[in-house]
Formats: C-alpha cells, structure tokens, sequence
C-alpha cells in the first residue's frame, strides 16, 4: 500500500488539456495534509489561456468521428473499464483523498468503491437507453431523441472528491459530451489521477480536460463562448453567482448546493437505532457533507432521554489521524474551514446556545498539528439562530425540541435549503404525511444517508438546481430534440393548396 511520501511527487502535479500533461505553469497550489499542516505536494494551476485552450480542444474533439460516431455500447465499455481501473488502484486513491481532505481511511476507500459503481451504473444506462416513440396525432411517426449539449464544464468540492467527479463525469460522457473538470484547488489530485485512468481506458484525448485551480478559473470556465453547460456542486453563494452568469449566456445549469438537513425523532421511535443514525448522519467525514442531518428535531418528551444517549456515544468518538485503525472523525479539510466552523460555535453561544460536549480542539500532541475538532452538540437555541439556520459543514449537531406533527413541519421547512431530511417514527401513516410535507429532495425514513446511484438526487429551494445521479443523472447532460417522420406521398398539413 503506498505511503504518503511515495505519492509525493518530484515536480508539481500537471494539468491535462487535449490528452497532453501540462508541467508547467505561471503559478502552483499546494495541496496540504489537513491532519499534520504539511505540504503534499504541488500542483499546476491553470490560467485563461489553458481554459481557452481546454475548451477549444474539446469542441474539436464532439466533432471527431472518434466520439460523435462511437455506438453507445462501445462508449459504455469504455466508462466500464474506468470503473476496472479505480477499483485496480483502490488503495492508491483512498490514501490520496486522505492525505488531501482528511477523511478516514475507511471511509475513502467506501467512496472509490461508491466511485467505480457509479462508472458501472452510467455504462449500463448508456447502453440501454432509448429514444422514445411519442403518440401520433396525424399520418406521421414522432421520435424523441436526446443530443448532448456540447462541453460541460464539471466544477466538483473537496469534502469527496472520490464520489461527487465520478457523478459528473461519468453521466456528462455517457452522454455524449466533453467535459472539463475543474476540481476543488484543496483537493485537485484525485481528478488529475482520473484524468489518467480515463486516458488509460480508451476515452478520446480530448474529452476529459483536468484543469486544477482557483475560483477564477470557475468562472473562466462559465462565462467561456465554447462551454454549452455548466454543472456545480459547491456553496449556494457561488452557486447563485454561477446560475446569474449562466442565465446572461442561456446556458443551462445544474447546481447541487447546501443542506441543512433536519433529522426528526418522535417519540414513538426505536430509539437505538435513532441515535446511531444521527450520530453517523453528522458526524461521519467530520460533518463536511451536503446532506449532513445538522438539525435534531426530537419530540419535546424524549428530549432528555435522547440527549443523554447521544451525548455518551458522541464523547466516546475515536477522534484520530485518519489511517489509524479504529479512528471515526478526522480533521476537517483545511485550516481555514476550522476557523469558520469555530466562528460560527463561538457566534452560537452569544446568541444563548449551551455547547453540552466539543465545541474545542482535541487535546493530544498527535493531533496538535491537523485542523481537527471535536463533535459538537449545541441546545438552547432555537431554530432562528444564525447556526440553526447557515450551513455549518463541520461536525456540529444543533437539537432543539419540537412538541407536534404542525409544530415540526413548521419548524424543518422554516429554512433557505432543502436538500434532505430524515424521520424516526414506527407510525406509518405519519412517516408518509411528514415525508410528503417536507421540502427537500431527499427523505429517509426510519434509515439515514442511505444512498443509491439509481435514485435521482438534489434540492429545493436553496439546495439546489436539476437532478444528478440515477436515468436522470443522464438526460440532465442531454436535450430532447423531437423528429416528425411523413407517412404520406402528399403533404398533408396547414392551409389546403390547388393541386
């Protein structure tokens, strides 16, 4: 298994543009080991001029025979020998994402499973899927047909890397489209190393450019003549500024933002089970997830009962470097992120809340170097707080108390995001009626961050735009272009004309 020294480079990590690596640059990004504040490497930092070129590249290369004439099952077995190669290289990817975002080891190597099934699932739906016959109203036949839209520039996070570049890869390629991803600068590396595998597996030179870099280089890509359509999963502040952008040049756009997610216990619960969930619901990969469950809503009579359950399993938490054996919490992915998340506790205690564990750096000296922090658990606020009501994406648990069915609906849609939630309840009946009422585009019920490739996914509101992963996850990267086929030697149709 390789060792973080042995994935250090001995020149900055290149760009990919039109199949050729790109070594040098006018300036670099460092990638740091958020759990020791050391530098992993370098990594070239694309310019305009690499945007421009990137697209450019990518445009003659939709009008090549080599892609625009590839038979969908030839282009299927290409996205499934992707999938062959990550799972061939597991361990090296797992240890990259670790030493670039701190998740456990664990939980990294889960996503480079979860990475290549999603190359698996886009192959299978790029090989059977078909157009569509519509009902005639006249002697014609009409067909629904779906066409890629062009370029896709794919802007990814850093909280999983892994995961969120396969689920815009793989579905932007499956359809037909070239794509330019530009990862997070805290996390480039991975899309680099997919970028390889790619090559590797057959996919046209051209198709997939990896342009590393900061947030200008997002918006380069966005504002570009040559890009046909956008895809974002990051903050809803620049998610809205992507989406005005988008909509000055018409292009379309799909944005997968926020979450502030409510998880909702009543009363009736199995309680066991419950607490288990919201544990691993905030505080698995350091609470840096979209669909982290940061709202607790528990039935204002089992408030004490389900408090002090999950305060004593919070405390006994394996906060530790993320490859050691047994660690459950790593550090949060940069310095920077833990000022924030550490601003936002501090501005939660002036505005009344009690913090009842965490809300501290751990104390040790093998983690006194990483950007840890302990799992939180605020009350005595309510859900106007500022922190009940900002993304938090640290592993941080708001609870606050709920007395009814109205009273909770209330309170879990009082929110600028919906992108999840989750409901403890043994009543049936309720369960649907909460889950319908809910506004967000996810909902578990008696389970939590339970997710399937199959299944569409993305927001209300706030959260989000359009839909990512499942059949969907595929006509998102198309548009519908309807053909008439006459059935008759005359023309039939408008105004009647002398023969």
């Amino acid at each position: 298994m390789p060792t973080p020294s042995q994935l250090r480079p001995t020149r900055p990590k290149p760009l990919l543009i039109a199949g050729e690596w790109v070594h040098e640059t006018p300036t670099y990004l460092r990638s740091i080991n958020p759990a020791t504040g050391e530098t992993n490497f370098e990594v070239c930092a694309a310019s305009e001029a690499h945007v421009d070129a990137a697209v450019k590249a990518a445009k003659a290369a939709l009008a090549a025979p080599s892609w625009q004439k590839m038979l969908p099952h030839h282009r299927a077995q290409r996205l499934s020998k992707i999938a062959d190669i990550i799972l061939s290289r597991a361990d090296e990817l797992a240890r990259l994402q670790m030493i670039e975002n701190g998740k456990v080891l664990s939980e990294c190597k889960s996503q480079v499973t979860s990475a290549a099934a999603v190359f698996r699932f886009f192959a299978g739906a790029c090989e059977t899927l078909g157009s569509e016959i519509t009902p005639s109203r006249g002697n014609y036949l009409c067909m629904t047909v779906y066409e890629p839209y062009g370029v896709v520039a794919a802007i990814t996070p850093w909280n999983s890397p892994l995961t969120m570049e396969a689920q815009k890869i793989a579905p932007i390629l499956a359809a037909g489209n070239a794509a330019i991803l530009k990862p997070s600068e805290v996390t480039p590396s991975c899309a680099i190393e997919l970028g390889r595998i790619a090559l590797d597996a057959g996919i046209p030179p051209d198709i997939l450019n990896i342009l590393p870099g900061g947030p200008e280089i997002g918006r380069a890509l966005v504002n570009h003549i040559g890009v046909g359509m956008v895809s974002f999963t990051g903050g809803t502040t620049s998610g809205r500024n992507i989406a005005v952008a988008a909509a000055e040049r018409l292009i379309p756009v799909t944005l997968e933002l926020g979450g502030k997610s409510p998880h909702i216990v009543f009363s009736d619960a199995n309680l066991d089970a419950a607490i288990n969930a919201i544990i691993v619901g905030i505080f698995e990969g350091t609470g840096q997830s979209c669909i982290a469950g940061s709202r607790l809503f528990v039935q204002r009579g089992i408030l004490n009962t389900v408090l002090s359950s999950l305060l004593a399993k919070t405390r006994e938490l394996r906060v530790d470097l993320p490859d050691a054996a047994g660690a459950q919490v790593g550090p949060l992915a940069s310095f920077l992120h833990r000022e924030r998340v550490e601003n936002m506790v501090s501005a939660a205690t002036k505005e009344g809340g009690e913090i009842l564990t965490g809300g501290m750096r751990p104390v040790g000296q093998n983690l006194a170097k990483g950007a840890f922090y302990l799992p939180t658990i605020i009350v005595g606020i309510d859900n106007r707080a500022t922190i009940a009501q900002q993304e938090i994406f640290g592993p941080v648990l708001c609870v606050l108390p709920f007395d009814d069915e109205e009273d909770l609906i209330e309170q879990a849609n009082n929110s600028a995001f919906g992108l999840a939630a989750g409901i403890w309840t043994a009543d049936y009946q309720r369960a649907w009626r909460v889950a319908r009422a809910l506004e967000a585009g996810t909902v578990w019920i008696n389970t939590y961050k339970q997710t399937s490739i199959a299944a569409p996914f993305g927001g209300f509101k706030e959260s989000g735009i359009g839909r990512e992963k499942g059949l969907q996850g595929i006509r998102t990267y198309q548009q519908a272009k309807a053909i008439y086929w006459g059935m008759s030697d005359q023309f039939e149709g408008g105004f009647a004309l002398k023969p």
